[in-house]
């Protein structure tokens, strides 16, 4: 199963200079909760910027056009089409980034875990696809509120693709 998982402003900005928007520890707790034990793909950007890589206790899967490319306990794929023939049909696969990425995987995927952050940065260099209601039917939402940890107020929402 395909899915995307990510964090979103209002405007849609999921972050700026190769970084998230903003740290939110309940966020990274609900994505290692989502990820561990799954397969995780995205682009190089987002694997150099991680702060620990390869993702520990996860299938870690680069996509990449660099055919020189290598990491220790990391596979690499070069076409969605490649991608699609090393995973498992029945394996959860969760997209994590970058922008480019989750524009290329919106199509294909059934399923959105999407942390709305309710701020918007006008600065922001990367933006994932709006979310279409004819297409997206939101089906769980999970409210949380700023607090001393966390800066901004967010939801946690899932969206499954409409039949």
């Amino acid at each position: 199963m395909l899915s995307i998982i990510v964090a979103i402003s209002e405007n849609y900005a999921i972050g700026k200079s190769d970084d998230l928007l903003c740290y939110l520890p309940d966020d990274l707790k609900h994505f290692k909760a989502l990820t561990t034990g799954a397969t995780v793909v995205m682009g190089k950007k987002t694997f150099f910027s991680l702060p620990r890589r390869p993702l520990p206790n996860r299938r870690n899967i680069v996509l990449t056009r660099d055919t020189t490319f290598t990491y220790e306990n990391t596979e690499v794929a070069h076409s969605i089409e490649e991608l699609l023939n090393i995973v498992d049909a029945n394996e959860q696969v969760f997209i994590i980034g970058g922008g480019e990425v989750y524009r290329q995987f919106i199509p294909l995927v059934n399923e959105l875990h999407i942390t709305h952050i309710h701020h918007c940065w006008e600065d922001a260099d990367t933006f994932f696809p709006e979310i279409d209601p004819t297409i997206w039917q939101c089906i769980e939402k999970e409210r949380h509120e700023a607090d001393e940890k966390h800066d901004y107020a967010f939801t946690f929402a899932t969206y499954y693709r409409r039949k």
